[in-house]
């Protein structure tokens, strides 16, 4: 209970810092997930519904790069776009932005798979209903989104539940540095590495209480689109 009061304290106290690593973990998060989700649902979609040559080398492909470890992904962007590298005239390191680009790295793939998985499956289904009605091709994809929506809603959220967790590329490519690009979760590893456990802890409360004000609605969206 120490710890709870703690991080309600820390939330209410009106601290300038704590409310900037609050704002630029929720922009982070929500605009990666966001994008990782136009292009994945999309691009899922397409992979379950159809059969196409190399199908099953790209579905392998996907299933490991759901797997990429996130040091991993940090350490390509921060070689793609440092100083030397090949888009280092965007001049993007140590921002919000190349945040944003290395989460997406990450979360993009696990979209894609799960929507795949969950596409293939409804998609099997509906087969024989769409041929019968006499539904054109380029209508099915919509419809197919629209029979997975409650499913697709689980799977942006875990997407999201990837990016607010995330430590090891945004701590790699965004500096951890203080009123810039300091998330949550790298202000969790910077108190603990401090030895201020109290307060590493009321953050990571106050981490957990933010994804359960996300996944509450989000649930209940779900349930609805069922």
């Amino acid at each position: 209970m120490e710890y709870f009061r703690e991080a309600v304290a820390l939330i209410f106290s009106g601290d300038s810092e704590f409310r900037q690593i609050i704002g630029t973990t929720l922009v982070m998060s929500l605009c990666s997930t966001g994008i990782s989700a136009l292009i994945g649902i999309p691009l899922g979609v397409v992979m379950g519904r159809n059969s196409f040559f190399g199908k099953s080398a790209l579905t392998r492909l996907t299933n490991t790069l759901m797997a990429l470890p996130p040091v991993l992904a940090g350490l390509i962007v921060f070689m793609l776009f440092r100083s030397i590298g090949p888009f280092g005239g965007l001049h993007l390191m140590f921002s919000v932005r190349i945040m944003v680009i290395a989460q997406v790295l990450l979360i993009t793939p696990v979209i894609t798979g799960l929507t795949c998985a969950a596409a293939e499956d409804r998609s099997a289904l509906m087969k024989e209903t769409v041929s019968g009605l006499g539904i054109p091709r380029f209508r099915r994809s919509f419809l197919l989104i629209r029979e997975c929506a409650g499913q697709l809603v689980s799977v942006v959220l875990m997407g999201f539940g990837r990016s607010i967790a995330e430590v090891g590329a945004v701590s790699l490519v965004g500096g951890n540095i203080q009123f810039k690009t300091r998330v949550m979760t790298t202000a969790i590893l910077l108190e603990a590495n401090r030895g201020d456990f109290n307060k590493a802890l009321a953050v990571g409360i106050t981490l957990m209480l933010l994804s359960l004000i996300v996944n509450v609605p989000a649930y209940s969206l779900r349930e609805k689109l069922k």
